[in-house]
């Protein structure tokens, strides 16, 4: 397995990292024991960078990654993102990124996760009602303390990177970035490099459009995000079949040519493939040794240029919450 750093000071990762959040929530019922089995092969394939969220699941998700590290801590970076608050039916009801319930957040994630300390540890949205500078120092005490190692932020823009990482050096941004989502390439990407901090870059198969691994019957966000519907999902897949064809040119799969070309955009980007499936795993984990021609890029930018997708990337209400989308 590839290795990549995290920012100038950050962890040195795996070149490909593994998404949890499908095995707790949002894309429907995901088996237990094929959840840890993926985590198992992801682990024993050189993969060391493991996501999650404390909310994945309301605590679910963490449990199940305490399950499959337990005996193995030593082998992987843990990222987890907290903040997220949601009632009794799994709706979110805001953030809360207050120094205090940064204290109160990690210990519950350590819990869980059966560790003393996670690897990176960032806000998943700005909280409008607390200034990035106050969550940024409150993780910096946990790293004083021994508890953090490392500060990530989540879905933010260039001021608030700035202003974050003028407080402690931010190793990474996580965003949503691929092929059919390009919107970091307009600023945000030009600052994290300025300031020498990666992208984990998350949503690379635009959440199973690339895949095509359509929204399960219940229990799937996805049904309700805009490229998922009507024209805009007529008008994506036909993005899609034009990047089918350039794979199969290649002797690739779609996938693979998909997170390959995020893996390209630079050394301080590192794709997040969210899968509950060792089949998919092992996919994604031959992207890694896929390259592209000056050639194949021009074809690969010609048939999906940036801004081509239809449709926003989250529903009008979740939209609100990117600061990276102002």
């Amino acid at each position: 397995m590839q290795k990549r750093q995290l920012g100038a000071t950050g962890p040195i990762v795996s070149a490909i990292g593994l998404g949890c959040m499908g095995m707790s929530d949002a894309y429907g019922p995901a088996d237990r024991d094929e959840s840890i089995a993926t985590i198992h092969a992801a682990m024993d394939a050189g993969v060391t960078l493991l996501d999650t969220g404390d909310f994945y699941g309301m605590g679910h998700n963490e449990l199940l990654i305490n399950e499959a590290i337990k005996g193995r801590r030593d082998e992987v970076q843990l990222s987890v993102k907290f903040g997220g608050m949601r009632d009794a039916d799994g709706a979110f009801i805001g953030f809360d990124t207050r120094p205090a319930a940064v204290a109160n957040f990690l210990a519950y994630s350590l819990e869980r996760l059966g560790t003393d300390h996670v690897d990176i540890y960032r806000p998943a949205r700005l909280d409008p009602n607390v200034p990035i500078e106050e969550t940024v120092g409150a993780i910096a005490e946990q790293i004083e303390k021994g508890y953090v190692r490392h500060i990530g932020l989540s879905e933010v823009g260039a001021e608030t990177i700035r202003r974050a990482h003028a407080v402690h050096p931010i190793v990474d941004l996580q965003i949503e970035y691929g092929l059919l989502e390009r919107g970091v390439e307009r600023e945000i990407l030009q600052t994290t490099r300025e300031l020498g901090i990666s992208i984990t870059a998350y949503g690379v198969l635009s959440r199973g459009l690339i895949s095509a691994t359509p929204p399960a019957i219940g229990g799937d966000y996805r049904v309700h995000t805009p490229r998922f519907q009507g024209d805009n999902l007529i008008h994506n897949q036909a993005l899609v079949e034009k990047l089918n064809q350039i794979a199969q040119n290649k002797g690739v799969t779609v996938a693979q040519l998909a997170i390959a070309w995020v893996a390209a955009r630079g050394e301080d980007v590192v794709p997040l493939v969210g899968t509950t499936k060792r089949a998919r795993l092992s996919e994604a984990i031959g992207a890694v040794d896929v390259t592209f021609t000056e050639r194949e890029l021009q074809e690969i930018e010609a048939a999906v240029p940036a801004g081509a997708a239809a449709g926003t990337r989250y529903p009008t209400a979740m939209m609100a919450f990117l600061d990276s989308e102002r």
